[in-house]
């Protein structure tokens, strides 16, 4: 066994974006505790700060620029006292700006991309010891994963687990493809061994992560001839579902084209995985679905829904919408308003197109003035809030089994989720990591207020 260094040092690492940073920002303190290196809260007196970035959101760049800003003067102070600051710039901004973080930025000391983070103790131990930058946003032949340690001993209640990065679409407004590089998936032994360690470490509830994660597509365990194949997705739900102690599965995000038979079935038979799905559509006109190069139409998606509606009548989507993409027409937006009128999203994410540079529609000509793509969103935003909030008013006076995952902001209040991600907060003690019913009482903002009830004979 490896021998761990006294906890003298502190990491600092500021998460951006999604769900699948919040993994890989993890596995990064995982890399470092080894090394002596403990959680910091703030980046003032950090001997480590990594800024762990997201590309995906309109001047994300110009963002962690500002937030350089702020470190240089923290590294600056914590010279005058002797010491030492290494700051790192981290994921999909440090991918595609590259040298460009360095030459802009000469308080960064390393810039690594998304796919190289395994390498992430012999970055700091160079750029200590040589001095001068260190740049690393290669795509690496090896898994990363192949790299990594054990999962640490502590797992939160609600554990997030990587199984598929990359993607292979190539929407004409995404850099993911170029940031991430193409689908990659981890073999499903791999996976379901991470998944028991993390209930071991105290998680109930697993999120499988991927840029496209319904793609997923991992290589087999072995059966006892010692004949492999694949696992798609649905397979591998199947196996996470027979793991003691576990709760509950969720899985983001998805892509309607990679939604098939096998993962329609989990979601009528496996009934640990939850009822809540995250399927992005981005636009109800089929000429924009085709610029983006979705490769599926508004109403593959209406038939799609109607299947998985079919196999588990409670499910509640999710989505994404893009308003304003170049050449977008009004009878085209509405086109998307009457998909949402005629679906219904219990949440939403809803964006104005802005340029990603490199991407093909940035590019396109016919872009859509600026008003008329914030009066479109404002509009639409409303539609979505107003049916947010039917549904969650549709659970008063409802019993929910509600997983507390962590304590309230006021004494002996705990917070958890339903099955349908929404969050609810109630009067509880020492039930942290445990599925409990709640009988839901009021609509409080985008939130739930409930009671616990004492029948517990309820499912997860």
């Amino acid at each position: 066994m490896q021998p761990v260094a006294a906890m003298t040092k502190r990491l600092f690492i500021k998460t951006y974006g999604c769900q699948m940073n919040v993994y890989d920002s993890a596995r990064m303190a995982e890399l470092m505790a080894p090394l002596g290196y403990a959680p910091a809260e703030t980046a003032n007196g950090a001997d480590l700060v990594i800024l762990n970035t997201c590309h995906i959101r309109e001047k994300a760049a110009e963002k962690v620029y500002s937030e350089l800003g702020t470190i240089r003067r923290l590294k600056r102070a914590k010279e005058r006292l002797g010491g030492r600051m290494v700051v790192a710039v981290a994921g999909c901004v440090a991918q595609a700006e590259g040298a460009e973080i360095i030459a802009r930025a000469p308080v960064v000391d390393i810039v690594f991309g998304p796919q190289a983070y395994h390498r992430l103790t012999e970055m700091v131990a160079r750029a200590t010891r040589a001095g001068g930058a260190v740049l690393d946003t290669s795509f690496p032949a090896e898994p990363k994963f192949d790299h990594l340690p054990q999962r640490a001993a502590d797992a939160p209640v609600s554990a997030l687990l990587t199984i598929q990065e990359g993607c292979d679409k190539f929407c004409t407004f995404c850099v993911v493809p170029y940031t991430r590089g193409a689908e990659f998936s981890r073999p499903a032994a791999e996976i379901v061994a991470e998944a028991a360690l993390l209930i071991a470490a105290g998680a109930r509830e697993i999120t499988l992560l991927g840029q496209n994660v319904n793609a997923y597509h991992g290589a087999a365990p072995p059966d006892k001839a010692g004949a492999g194949g694949e696992w798609g997705l649905g397979k591998l739900i199947g196996a996470l579902a027979d793991l003691p102690g576990l709760e509950r599965i969720r899985y983001t995000t998805s892509h309607p084209c990679d939604v098939d038979d096998d993962l329609i079935a989990a979601h009528k038979n496996i009934g640990a995985l939850m009822p809540f799905l995250h399927l992005p559509v981005q636009s109800g006109s089929d000429r924009m679905l085709a610029a983006m190069n979705r490769r599926h139409t508004a109403d593959d998606y209406r038939r799609t829904v109607v299947r998985l509606r079919h196999a588990r009548p409670d499910l509640a989507l999710s989505s994404d919408f893009i308003v304003g993409f170049p050449g977008e027409t009004e009878t085209e937006f509405r086109k998307t308003v009457d998909l949402v009128e005629e679906i219904g999203f219990a949440q939403a994410f809803s964006f104005k197109y802005s340029p990603r540079p490199g991407t093909p529609a940035a590019a396109a000509g016919d872009q859509v003035p600026e008003v008329i793509k914030s009066e479109r969103l404002a509009e639409l935003q409303a539609l979505l809030r107003r049916q947010q909030r039917d549904f969650n008013e549709a659970s008063v006076g409802r019993v929910l089994p509600v997983l507390f995952e962590r304590p309230g902001r006021h004494p002996g209040q705990l917070v958890g989720r339903s099955p349908y991600l929404q969050s609810i907060h109630a009067a509880a003690d020492d039930m942290i990591g445990s599925v409990v019913p709640v009988r839901i009482g009021a609509v409080e903002g985008s939130s739930l207020a409930g009671t616990v009830v004492a029948d517990r004979g309820i499912p997860a």
